[in-house]
């Protein structure tokens, strides 16, 4: 045993060695049992046998070459080859988890367009020396500057930047891509996964995710999440060539990873797997049932999506509608605007496949995190706080026209509401509504048919929610969304790892806010819902019915889970 360990005995008798990386191994009955915690991306449990996934390590020598003009050109077939590889991993995450997660191989082909990144691998070229060698010069230099960055998501983005210049190493050296081989599904356990590494691989061959490095705010964790798989990155551990085939165990709940635990452990953790799927199965249950409590207090129940494809998710669920349809995934990976018929199509296929159930679309929300090159919008100190969302629309109101002319057209074929995002006053809601009648006057000299369509807002601004009263006159209904409106009442970046402690949804102002800006609502006739993040917290699910919200609107996979909440009050 490491003379640094700290002994501590329980009060069975059981010896626990504590190291200093965090990590813990305990002695019962004869048996050690390594015992490492992690921070959990995927609440679940996982038990089977490890595969360490190790990257094929291709080293990278420092090489001179003769004919520089031939070696920048073999980079630039080695960049386009990458973007060729990049669009199929596009697809391959599109079809198998929707547009947000597809988006990130769309940033990483946008990184091999970079001209900074693109010059700084040349300018090593031109000194002579070989394609590998200075891509991984490069790597190094951009990876280092990322990884420097105060702001936590900026650092995760350094991992994005190793993945592609890797992908770019393997094409010019003639290495193939990995991927996992098992016959059995396996926990995979890494130093660390890039998002490219993960959505290649066969998810019906994977029990869990474990990473030594990485964060929650990473582009893998975000694969992982959209995978439904327990997760835990940041896991306080050495990699050793011994753990490959042992057993284990992830505990997505509190955070822990067992290897090789004594048969009475994995016995416990069996049965709390077990439970765990009986209780995801017991939801199912629930389908067809409605969302009423038992004293008889009703509440509509909605799906968040984010793309066409989400739909049949909302409907497997048994969602009462569509409470948030995130329409900028019509406009992200694309190199220009999405046209009038394009937006028209997809709006149209949503609300036939709907069949009748209502549709809220929220009118694009590009800006801050959700960067489109072709919107060309000039980099900003504090972009959460910036130029976004229907600040852009007003200030640019053919894209809005556009989307509404989309919209409307839509409407004959189901119930469709709209919402606009980030609003702060009534001044903005009296010109939107001026849009809008403009535009509903236009189709109708043109000919087309509309259904009736609501017109609402999102509460995300504590601006907003302390003016409801003036606001709820304007309109049909308010939508809140917590996670901005979080945000902006702690001034909490909600993409900083360091403020994590600080971020705290349940905060009383924040309680507050969503308190009075149902009642300013109900006083003016408009119904008031929840989209962002904290409808699908079941331990406020009582809270938000004694306030009278009227529908709540979750991630798909949240609906039976919120369902069962209300049932049991």
């Amino acid at each position: 045993m490491p003379s640094e360990g700290k002994f501590c005995s329980t009060a069975d008798g059981a010896v626990t060695i504590v190291f200093p990386k965090g990590h813990a191994v305990v002695k019962t009955g004869g048996v050690y049992l390594k015992r490492y915690t992690g921070k959990s991306v995927v609440k679940g449990i996982a038990v089977g046998r490890i595969y360490w996934y190790k990257k094929q390590n291709y080293k990278v020598v420092k090489t001179e070459v003769s004919e520089v003009n031939a070696e920048r050109e073999r980079f630039e077939r080695a960049v386009e080859t990458a973007k060729k590889q990049l669009a199929v991993l596009y697809e391959d995450a599109l079809r198998d988890l929707g547009e947000d997660h597809a988006m990130i191989f769309e940033i990483h082909r946008m990184l091999l367009e970079d001209k900074d990144y693109l010059n700084a691998v040349k300018n090593v070229i031109e000194e002579g020396f070989s394609g590998e060698y200075a891509v991984d010069v490069a790597e190094e230099q951009f990876a280092k500057m990322f990884a420097s960055m105060d702001d936590e998501y900026m650092k995760a983005r350094a991992a994005d930047i190793k993945d592609i210049s890797k992908r770019l190493i393997n094409i010019l050296a003639g290495i193939g891509e990995d991927g996992i081989h098992t016959d059995k599904p396996v926990i995979v356990v890494a130093e660390d996964l890039t998002p490219s590494e993960t959505v290649k691989m066969d998810k019906d061959k994977i029990l869990a995710f474990v990473t030594v490095k990485g964060s929650s705010n990473s582009h893998t964790a975000i694969l992982a999440r959209s995978m439904n798989l327990p997760s835990l990155v940041n896991t306080q551990m050495e990699l050793t060539e011994e753990m490959n085939g042992k057993m284990a165990v992830v505990d997505g709940f509190n955070g822990e990873f067992m290897i090789e635990p004594e048969a009475e452990i994995l016995e416990e953790m069996r049965t709390r797997q077990n439970q765990w799927i009986a209780d995801l199965k017991g939801l199912e249950l629930l389908k067809g049932k409605e969302n009423v409590t038992s004293d008889g207090r009703r509440i509509n129940l909605y799906a968040n999506i984010g793309n066409v494809n989400d739909v049949d998710a909302a409907l497997e669920a048994d969602a009462g509608g569509i409470g948030l349809l995130r329409s900028e995934f019509l406009y992200l990976g694309r190199k220009d605007y999405p046209s009038e018929e394009e937006q028209f199509e997809s709006y149209k296929t949503v609300l036939e496949k709907m069949n009748g159930k209502k549709v809220i679309i929220r009118t694009l929300d590009i800006g801050a995190d959700k960067k489109v090159d072709y919107f060309k919008l000039e980099p900003e100190e504090n972009p959460a706080m910036g130029y976004r969302a229907i600040r852009i629309c007003l200030d640019r109101p053919e894209i809005l026209i556009t989307q509404l002319r989309a919209i409307y057209r839509a409407s004959s074929y189901g119930t469709v509401a709209i919402m606009f995002p980030m609003i702060v006053s009534v001044n903005e809601i009296i010109r939107l509504k001026e849009i809008v009648g403009q535009v509903k006057e236009k189709l109708r000299t043109e000919g087309f048919q509309m259904g009736e369509v609501e017109i609402g807002i999102m509460i995300e601004t504590p601006a907003a929610a302390v003016i409801s009263d003036v606001l709820a006159k304007e309109v049909d209904f308010f939508s809140i969304g917590t996670n901005d409106l979080t945000q902006y009442t702690l001034a909490v970046d909600r993409q900083n790892q360091k403020l994590e402690s600080s971020w705290d949804t349940h905060h009383p102002a924040v309680l507050r806010l969503i308190k009075m800006t149902v009642d300013n609502g109900h006083r003016e006739g408009i119904w008031v819902g929840i989209c962002g993040e904290l409808a699908a917290d079941t331990e406020l699910t009582h809270t938000f019915l004694d306030m009278g919200v009227d529908e709540l609107s979750v991630a798909a996979a949240n609906v039976l889970k919120v369902r069962k909440a209300i049932r049991d009050i």
